[in-house]
């Protein structure tokens, strides 16, 4: 394990998230706020929950206050979109930044519930984007079921093909 490996993954995460948001681009507002049988009641609050997770890790990262991003955006979804890609852009960015020596040393942080933990650096790095690969491949499904097919993998070995 170095920070090579979480150089990838963020880039994986970032290339990934463009991937779907250009899906997401192309659907209705209709399809978007479908109600669906998932972990959240729509594409669109699944998206939000993606964002506001990655968001919140990355303000946590930062040793920022955490303001959750679904208490404080009243954009549309295009301004949804293109926060999310910036977002995604900045966790890259600052995994690429990060010292290799701390991946393993502690990480305290608060989650939304005010409950404390602590993690090593790199588990939590590698939470982030397993998180948002767990709820990408819902999206995926989400998709086809309100209709839209045009789809494809966003597998990590498929980043690594290209």
């Amino acid at each position: 394990m170095d920070k090579a490996y979480f150089t990838e993954l963020a880039e994986f995460n970032r290339v990934s998230t463009g991937q779907v948001c250009s899906w997401l681009q192309q659907i209705s507002d209709e399809q978007w706020q479908q109600p669906v049988v998932s972990s959240f009641n729509s594409i669109q609050h699944t998206v939000m929950h993606m964002i506001n997770a990655e968001d919140a890790w990355l303000q946590r990262f930062k040793k920022e206050n955490v303001i959750r991003l679904d208490q404080r955006f009243t954009g549309t979804r295009q301004e949804l979109l293109e926060l999310w890609q910036q977002t995604s852009q900045q966790l890259s960015d600052w995994v690429a930044g990060f010292d290799e020596a701390k991946l393993k040393t502690p990480f305290t942080y608060r989650r939304f519930n005010g409950q404390e933990y602590t993690s090593l650096y790199y588990q939590v790095i590698a939470h982030v984007v397993n998180h948002a690969t767990y709820h990408r491949g819902q999206l995926v499904t989400l998709l086809r079921q309100v209709g839209f097919t045009a789809v494809q993998s966003t597998d990590l070995i498929g980043f690594y093909r290209v």
